[in-house]
C-alpha cells in the first residue's frame, strides 16, 4: 500500500477473491440479465464494502473487473474440454465462487475463498489475468474480515444476529437505540434468569429466553449487561459456545479485557464498553476499548450499531474506569444538583412539581447549548453571568460551599472504586 493509504492499481488475489465474494453475498445472479447486469445499484453496494476493506476502487474499475470475469467464466464454458494451459490463466483460482455467483443462488464454497496471505501473486486491471502458477486450487478458510465488511454496510444492519445476557436498564437502553437503525427486532434476542424485566423486551417485538447459550448460538454480536460479580459465571456458561464470529461486549463495570480474555476462548474478540443510564432516551455517553483480538473493523461495527444510543466513543481501556467516574456515576452527580436546584426553588415558594420540572428542563437545555455550541463550560458560565447580576451571586455562594472542589472529588471517588472493581475482578478470575 502506498502513502496514500490506497491500494495498487494491480488489483491482487485477495482484493478479487473478496470482490467476488461481496457479490455472490449480494446474489448477484438475480441481478443478471443474459450478459449484463441491470441493477446498477448492486455496484454501489459493493464499492462501499471494498472501500470498507480499504481497497479504493471506483464503481466503474469494479464494473471492469466483473466483466473481465464473466469474460473468463464464459470462455471457459464454450471450452470445457480445452487444455489448461490455454484457457485464461488464473480462471481457477476464481473457479467456485464465479459458478456460485452465475449458476446457483446458494454459496459451493461456505462464507468465503481466501488464498495464502503471503501471496504476491498480482492481475492487471486493465487487462486478462496474468499467468499464475497452474494448477490453483481454491483454498477453503474464511475471507479476513468479510462478515465484518458485510455487516459495516448500511443496508445489511438488518441481518445482523444481536443477543443480550441481562435484561436490565442497560440492555434495554441499548437495545431501544439499535433498534431505531436498521436492526430488525426478529434478529434480536434477550435471555435473563427471571421474566421480570423481560416484558418491555417483548414490547419491543425483542425474542426473549432463560438460554444465555440460546443466545449466544443465534448472535453475532453479544452484549453480557449482567452485574460484574455475575460476569464470570456467565462467561463459563457460553464459553464453549463462543466461536470465531461472535463479538463479545462487556457492559458489566470494572470487569476488565484481561478478565474477560482468560474467560473466553483463546482469540476471542472481546471489547469493554461503558454506557451510561441516558442511553434509555438515546441521549447516552458511551466509551469501548477493544481487546487484544479485536481489530478496528470489530470497532467500526460497535460503533455503527450504538451511534444511535448517544455519543459513542473509542479509547484505551485505562480511559474506562475514568469514564465510568465522569459519566456512568456522573449522571447521578447531576441528578444531585438538580434534585438541589428545584428544592432551593421550594425553599423560595415555587410549587414542587413546577420546580422539578424547571429543574429538568434548566439541566436539559444547558447540556444541549454546552454540547452544539461547541464552547468550553467557562466560557458559557461568563455568558450567563452580568456584572453585579444575579448569577455571579449565586456563583460566589456555590464556590464558597467547595461545588468545584466536591465534583472532582466525586468523580476521582468513583473512578477509584471502578479500578478497585477491575483489581478484585482480575484476581477473582485467577483463582
Amino acid at each position: 500500500m502506498d502513502d496514500s493509504g490506497i491500494k495498487k492499481q494491480n488489483w491482487d488475489v485477495k482484493e478479487t477473491e473478496l470482490f467476488l465474494e461481496i457479490l455472490k453475498e449480494l446474489d448477484m445472479k438475480k441481478c443478471l440479465d443474459g450478459r449484463k447486469v441491470r441493477n446498477n445499484k448492486l455496484f454501489k453496494v459493493a464499492h462501499r464494502r471494498m472501500t470498507a476493506a480499504g481497497y479504493h476502487r471506483s464503481v466503474d474499475q469494479l464494473k471492469f473487473r466483473w466483466k473481465l470475469l464473466k469474460s473468463a467464466y464464459y470462455k471457459c464454458k464454450r471450452e470445457p474440454d480445452s487444455p489448461a494451459p490455454t484457457k485464461i490463466q488464473g480462471w481457477w483460482r476464481y473457479e467456485k465462487t464465479m459458478v456460485a455467483i452465475m449458476e446457483s443462488r446458494h454459496p459451493l464454497v461456505g462464507p468465503g475463498v481466501n488464498s495464502d496471505r503471503n501471496d504476491e501473486v498480482t492481475e492487471e486491471s486493465d487487462g486478462e489475468a496474468s499467468v499464475l502458477h497452474w494448477p490453483q486450487p481454491c483454498p477453503d478458510n474464511t475471507t479476513q474480515n468479510l462478515d465484518l465488511i458485510i455487516k459495516m454496510d448500511p443496508e445489511m444492519d438488518s441481518q445482523l444476529k444481536i443477543g443480550f445476557i441481562g435484561a436490565g436498564n442497560m440492555a434495554f437502553g441499548i437495545a431501544k437505540g439499535i433498534l431505531s437503525g436498521n436492526v430488525l427486532p426478529a434478529n434480536v434476542k434477550v435471555s435473563a434468569p427471571s421474566s421480570r424485566n423481560l416484558g418491555r423486551f417483548q414490547e419491543l417485538g425483542i425474542a426473549v429466553t432463560h438460554s444465555n447459550i440460546e443466545v449466544v448460538c443465534g448472535s453475532d454480536v453479544v452484549f453480557v449487561a449482567v452485574k460484574p460479580h455475575l460476569v464470570p459465571l456467565v462467561l463459563n456458561e457460553i464459553a464453549q459456545h463462543v466461536t470465531d464470529r461472535h463479538m463479545i461486549v462487556s457492559v458489566a463495570a470494572g470487569v476488565t479485557l484481561a478478565t474477560l480474555e482468560e474467560l473466553l476462548p483463546e482469540n476471542s474478540v472481546a471489547i469493554r464498553l461503558m454506557p451510561n443510564l441516558p442511553c434509555l432516551v438515546q441521549e447516552g455517553a458511551l466509551l469501548f476499548a477493544r481487546g487484544s483480538h479485536a481489530k478496528q473493523e470489530d470497532g467500526a461495527l460497535l460503533r455503527s450499531l450504538l451511534h444511535r444510543c448517544g455519543l459513542v466513543e473509542e479509547g484505551p481501556e485505562a480511559w474506562i474506569d475514568i469514564h465510568t467516574g465522569l459519566s456512568g456515576s456522573g449522571v447521578a452527580f447531576v441528578y444531585l444538583f438538580a434534585e438541589a436546584l428545584a428544592e432551593g426553588a421550594v425553599k423560595m415558594g415555587m410549587p414542587s412539581a413546577l420546580a422539578h420540572s424547571i429543574a429538568s428542563q434548566t439541566v436539559l437545555g444547558a447540556g444541549r447549548l454546552l454540547r452544539d455550541s461547541g464552547k468550553h463550560p467557562a466560557q458559557l458560565r461568563s455568558e450567563v453571568c452580568t456584572p453585579g447580576g444575579t448569577t455571579i451571586y449565586g456563583l460566589h455562594t456555590l464556590e464558597q460551599g467547595g461545588v468545584r472542589a466536591s465534583t472532582m472529588s466525586a468523580v476521582e471517588s468513583a473512578t477509584e472504586r471502578a479500578r478497585e472493581l477491575g483489581r478484585k475482578s482480575t484476581a477473582g478470575s485467577r483463582k
